[in-house]
């Protein structure tokens, strides 16, 4: 058996395998700002609530003043967000908020049901405001997809990274663990609080001539390895071109070997779930007929409603990084 089970192209999201339901990379250079943390250039030719268009150096999404997602729904799985350039403001239906990135976390259990916006507020109206953002679903089993909705923020100084022996790669730890260094502990009802499934979650980058040996796991444990950035890497003497994701088996060795450009990559991993898998849109379940019943509640009580001014709702310009949670704890950073 080869270690290499297959190679795909990235698209828009990026595939990935069972327990991980959704992968986008955003990777947007963002002008600089207009004072109202939207962009100060014009809007016009721009498909304005659906602004994807991958040929654009930057898109507005589904936003028409500050770039991001307005309020959205979502139920039976978790999103988690690693924000490594730039900021993005969370505001949800339970009244929990908070800015984060430039190497934040956000974990996000969203259980039975939660209402939220995610937007890119430019706060630099004096240089550009570039975003770089991971957004990983994962989904949850049947078992917690009814779970109270729940944030857990891994701010960057906490996350803990490990360096391989010749300090050439660099590891960060978001789930899961690599020898004695150990991921911050995950939202409470995720399938990756449990060790023996095997979630690993990890952004790393690799310098030119670089070599690693990817610690192994079980066979049954999906492994990702996607290829984002760089020039030229080989897994096991086979050449890797860039933008593509190589699933493999973790139970068997691969060495990562870069060529002369710096080269980054993300790994998703875990023991699959092996339930059924019912997706429309926002919603993830393991039925057609829980998903029509997530949609009636949705339509009967918005997931508790929205307590912000704007569907579109940014903190205020001089707010730092902070978190406020649905319990009434508050962080600052």
């Amino acid at each position: 058996m080869t270690a290499i089970k297959n190679i795909k192209p990235l698209g828009f999201p990026w595939a990935t395998q069972d327990p991980f339901l959704f992968c986008v990379y955003h990777k947007d250079d963002y002008p600089q700002g207009n004072g109202e943390m939207g962009p100060k250039a014009s809007l016009a030719g721009r498909n304005i609530g659906q602004d994807f268009d991958p040929g654009n150096d930057w898109r507005m999404y589904h936003g028409s003043t500050v770039p991001g997602f307005p309020q959205h729904p979502h139920r039976g799985f978790e999103t988690v967000t690693i924000g490594e350039r730039g900021l993005i403001d969370h505001s949800d239906s339970l009244g929990a908020a908070g800015r984060f990135g430039n190497g934040d976390v956000q974990w996000m259990t969203a259980g039975k049901g939660v209402n939220h916006s995610e937007m890119f507020p430019l706060l630099k109206d004096d240089e550009d405001n570039p975003l770089i953002l991971f957004q990983i679903w994962l989904n949850l089993p049947k078992r917690s997809k009814f779970v109270e909705p729940h944030f857990k923020m891994l701010w960057a100084e906490d996350i803990p990274y490990y360096t391989t022996p010749d300090g050439k790669t660099k590891v960060k730890i978001v789930a899961g663990s690599i020898g004695d260094v150990k991921a911050l502990t995950p939202a409470p009802d995720s399938w990756a609080a449990v060790p023996e499934n095997e979630v690993a979650i990890w952004t790393f980058t690799m310098q030119p001539g670089a070599e690693w040996k990817l610690p192994l796991a079980s066979k049954e444990a999906n492994r990702s390895l996607y290829f984002y950035s760089g020039k030229s890497v080989t897994l096991n003497g086979e050449s890797l071109p860039l933008e593509r994701v190589a699933e493999l088996d973790a139970s068997q060795e691969v060495t990562i070997k870069n060529g002369d450009a710096e080269s980054k990559f993300l790994i998703l991993q875990g023991k699959p779930m092996n339930e059924p898998v019912a997706q429309y849109g926002p919603f993830v379940m393991n039925t057609q007929q829980e998903i029509q019943e997530a949609f009636q509640e949705y339509q009967r009580t918005q997931f508790g409603g929205w307590p912000w001014p704007q569907n579109d709702h940014v903190h205020p310009k001089e707010s730092g990084r902070f978190a406020k949670h649905a319990d009434g704890r508050e962080e600052y950073k």
